[in-house]
């Protein structure tokens, strides 16, 4: 879904050029309609990402838009605007309010990412809001009559999409892990409160029995690991899982099983073993997240602990 998201959105980008600056006028009837794909194409990727990693068949209803606004297009032309407008803005707000409730924890995605999916779909979420003031600021200066200005404000748009499509394809950390035995239901749901609640006798249990299942399978050591697994393999339903680290530590998912990973990445610098093998063999799969969540727990970078702990 992800890559069809890219794919819808750099198309659109083709269109609004060929149509603008190209003279092919007689597709101007087609935008809107296309349009109309990249929000719902955006959701439905967060939604693979975030809640579950098979959409369901009522998911599939957000395709009914692009047949909505074709409608509009054709019987209702004066509020397309308004429309498009309301679609960009509606499901950009409910990305951000998501990533709200959830804090940063993506069931199918892997916890190395740490951060950067939810800084990323944070981007994607702004970069649909602001498509939509882009399109309400060309109605304006066409009511205005200064085509120079819709002129700029295409050029404008078209750079922040390129550069969205850009964004996208060079983050990684977003992919998402699926597994073949995914299941439905409670289990797969995120958390729906990121902040930080009075631990309870039953939140202790879980973080015990997570504790333990770390220490005597390590699980942490998998660089694909992700929240669901996590759930599937203690039997426990995984926003249930989510809310005790938070409620206990104060901290998300990732940042929790990346604790045990530098652990293991301390006690491997402290054997000899080269920053870039100690990284491999403690769950994470690129440098630049060994090297920030190593700072961020340690204080120090991988080598200069290395070099601290070897000293006499």
């Amino acid at each position: 879904m992800l890559m069809a998201l890219l794919l819808a959105a750099a198309g659109q980008s083709i269109l609004v050029g060929i149509v603008q600056y190209y003279g092919f006028a007689s597709l101007r009837w087609l935008q809107p309609i296309t349009a109309s794909i990249i929000p719902a194409l955006a959701w439905m990727a967060f939604l693979e990402a975030s809640l579950r990693a098979r959409l369901q068949i009522r998911d599939w209803v957000h395709f009914s838009v692009p047949a909505i606004v074709a409608l509009c297009v054709f019987v209702l032309p004066a509020i397309i605007d308004v429309v498009l407008c309301s679609l960009f803005v509606g499901y950009g707000a409910a990305i951000l309010v998501m990533l709200h409730r959830q804090g940063g924890d993506f069931a199918h995605m892997p916890l190395t990412a740490g951060h950067i999916p939810a800084l990323v779909w944070r981007f994607i979420a702004f970069a649909l809001i602001a498509s939509a003031i882009s399109d309400m600021l060309i109605i304006v200066a066409k009511i205005d009559g200064n085509d120079q200005i819709v002129g700029l404000i295409l050029s404008i748009t078209s750079s922040l999409a390129l550069l969205t499509i850009g964004f996208l394809s060079l983050s990684p950390d977003i992919a998402i892990d699926v597994d073949a035995d995914v299941q439905s239901g409670e289990q797969n749901q995120p958390s729906d409160h990121v902040r930080t609640t009075p631990s309870t006798p039953e939140h202790r249990t879980i973080m015990a029995q997570l504790e333990d299942l770390q220490i005597r399978e390590q699980l942490y050591l998998d660089p694909d690991l992700t929240l669901a697994r996590i759930s599937r393999r203690m039997g426990v339903p995984l926003k249930q899982i989510s809310n005790a680290i938070n409620a206990t530590t104060g901290e998300n998912v990732s940042r929790f099983i990346n604790k045990y990973r530098i652990e293991h990445a301390c006690r491997e610098l402290v054997k000899g073993e080269t920053v870039t093998t100690t990284m491999l063999t403690s769950g994470f799969n690129t440098k630049s997240n060994f090297n920030r969540e190593f700072l961020r727990i340690t204080g120090k970078t991988p080598s200069q602990w290395q070099q601290e702990a070897q000293q006499p």
